[in-house]
């Protein structure tokens, strides 16, 4: 009969797909084995098993070891789900060994991952000390590919991109500013307006997919600025890289208040309020309301409302 599963016909399972996405991430069959704690021929006979059933390559071997064919590479995306389901259903129903607990993946841009995620972690491990967690750092764009990927299970961002079916929660004020050398030309341009002399300075930008670059160029377009009329020095993912090299004299650059304010403080930096009412922007608690979340996602998001006294209004993960 179609769809019935005839004797001694494979059938794909959880081992197999285990083994499969571990040699994926590790490109090593004997790796595979000594981390599953399998003979190397069981792993192979799994990876075998599936590539039989799907009538497919999944992993060309080579003297480096294995890499994944155009057929592995969609079956990896799949398959790395449904492990991840697995492990949500394990906990969800106290199947988790007391070793074998699930990690929280926290996907953060710049900002927020450096200078508000550790105090978060510090306060959320206080609160729950049996709990793992896991930070992937990228820039706000990717914090999102990673959460609609189901990659990361929380993110932090300091913009809003509306894509897939990403739930929001601001939680901190932040503020860009302008940040420029300490030098005797910069001082005096403490009593004149920015917009006087902005343009003519050398420019260090974020990098394009970062939430900072992103929301001071919309601040820049209300002040009547296209980033286009700028001189761009040079292009930086790195805060600090950036605060280095505005000391050094190789151009302003617009950065939140957060990552300026140890330098500004010290005297290495000046900074200049960015338009009229100051370059205010939200920093943002995402995660995918339209997909099954841990509990300790929930947990996490909890902390954090009671950290930054947001109302506790229900959100899917709570």
């Amino acid at each position: 009969m179609p769809g019935k599963i005839q004797k001694g016909q494979e059938q794909m399972n959880l081992k197999q797909l285990e083994a499969f996405v571990k040699v994926a991430e590790t490109k090593s069959f004997s790796a595979t084995a000594r981390q599953l704690y399998l003979t190397q021929p069981t792993v192979s006979a799994h990876i075998a098993s599936l590539e039989k059933e799907l009538n497919v390559c999944l992993l060309v071997r080579n003297t480096k070891g294995a890499v994944l064919s155009e057929a592995g590479k969609e079956l990896y995306a799949y398959a790395e789900q449904m492990l991840e389901l697995e492990q949500k259903i394990r906990e969800r129903f106290g199947l988790t060994g007391e070793n074998r607990g699930s990690v929280l993946r926290i996907a953060a841009s710049t900002v927020p991952s450096q200078y508000l995620l550790p105090g978060i972690m510090a306060a959320f491990c206080e609160a729950y000390p049996g709990e793992r967690l896991k930070v992937l750092e990228s820039d706000s764009a990717g914090v999102i590919e990673m959460i609609l990927a189901h990659k990361a299970d929380v993110g932090f961002t300091g913009t809003v991109l509306e894509k897939g079916n990403c739930t929001y929660i601001p939680f901190y004020q932040d503020e860009l500013v302008v940040i420029t050398p300490v030098s005797e030309r910069f001082i005096k341009r403490k009593e004149s307006s920015l917009l006087s002399w902005l343009k003519d300075e050398p420019i260090i930008l974020r990098e394009e997919g970062s939430g900072t670059r992103k929301e001071a160029e919309s601040i820049l377009s209300r002040m009547g600025i296209d980033i286009s009329e700028f001189h761009i020095a040079a292009v930086m993912e790195n805060p600090e890289t950036i605060k280095r090299s505005v000391e050094s004299g190789v151009g302003i650059s617009i950065l939140s208040r957060l990552a300026a304010q140890d330098e500004v403080s010290r005297g290495k930096l000046l900074s200049f309020p960015l338009g009229e009412n100051g370059g205010k922007r939200s920093v943002n608690l995402v995660f995918d309301a339209g997909y099954p979340g841990l509990p300790t996602a929930g947990r996490f998001i909890k902390k954090v409302k009671e950290m930054y006294q947001i109302e506790n209004n229900s959100c899917p993960l709570e």
